[in-house]
């Protein structure tokens, strides 16, 4: 079978968004894992910022992975991909004209699509990192985004965060976003379909949903029918590696007969060490994590 070129995997993700179907991501942090992802049917897979921090820096998802970190890692996947990756790219990296610049080497990458949230990031001298930046801000940088891109089948899909703000604040910020031409809007935090109903009602882009497996949003066919086109589940799969590096080297140095209930998320947090993190912020910039 010949190999898809990224306008090919481009154009695919664009297929999707403009279904009427609902997909979920396969988390994807590596060549194998996407792969392995296009092997097992997925329509799509997602680099997520947070996963990119823990392979590339072992550090917790506290805005501290660079521009050129990620894409290095978007770049080794973007090279044997077979499947549509969607590139969390965070607020951008910076400003407007930074985030220029991360559509220009994303898209050199190969990724399919990217995120650019709104979060005020990374977090500012005593503000909270769930603080969001000014919707003018915020348009500010997806115009920036879509002139940025050369091809135009790049999809450019502006984020925001529905747990932070109320449901009439968010309306205004996606409604802003989609007409400053989003070509979808993601947002994270929905807790249920009521609120998704009353956002998705002023909408008519495509929507994509982080809902780290909200039983409240548990309806493929209703998400479908409100426009959500694709939904981010989580990263388990990664989560599932570190847990399998972690058994078979504890068995490999003879320790699988001591006791040892730690989980996946567990370890993680052990090993990333965000006390540290935390306390060096509280210390230097007086932000409660």
């Amino acid at each position: 079978m010949p190999k898809a070129s990224h306008h090919d995997l481009r154009f695919a993700f664009r297929e999707l968004l403009a279904s009427g179907s609902c997909y979920h991501t396969a988390s994807v942090f590596d060549p194998m894992s996407a792969r392995i992802a296009a092997d097992l049917g997925f329509e799509v897979g997602i680099l997520g910022g947070s996963v990119a921090s823990l392979q590339v820096l072992a550090a917790p998802d506290f805005a501290l992975i660079t521009l050129s970190e990620f894409v290095e890692q978007a770049t080794r996947i973007g090279r044997v991909a077979q499947l549509p990756v969607l590139a969390d790219a965070d607020h951008g990296y910076g400003n407007a004209l930074n985030v220029m610049r991360t559509v220009i080497e994303l898209e050199r990458a190969g990724v399919a699509a990217l995120t650019i949230e709104d979060t005020l990031l990374p977090a500012q001298f005593g503000r909270k990192s769930t603080d969001l930046i000014s919707v003018e801000e915020g348009v500010g940088k997806i115009r920036a985004a879509l002139e940025a891109r050369v091809d135009s089948a790049l999809a450019i899909i502006a984020r925001t965060n529905a747990g932070v703000l109320s449901t009439e604040e968010i309306i205004v910020r996606t409604q802003s976003y989609q007409k400053a031409g989003a070509d979808g809007i993601c947002m994270v935090g929905v807790k249920d379909f009521e609120q998704l109903e009353q956002i998705a009602e002023h909408l008519s882009v495509p929507l994509m949903l982080v809902t780290y497996a909200n039983p409240n949003l548990r309806d493929d066919e209703r998400l479908a029918r409100l426009g959500v086109r694709i939904v981010v589940d989580g990263h388990a799969a990664y989560f599932a590696a570190i847990k399998a590096t972690y058994d078979c080297l504890r068995q490999q140095r003879g320790l699988q007969h001591k006791a040892d209930s730690l989980g996946a998320t567990e370890l993680s947090h052990t090993y990333t060490q965000p006390e540290d993190y935390i306390r060096w912020a509280k210390e230097y910039m007086s932000v409660e994590e």
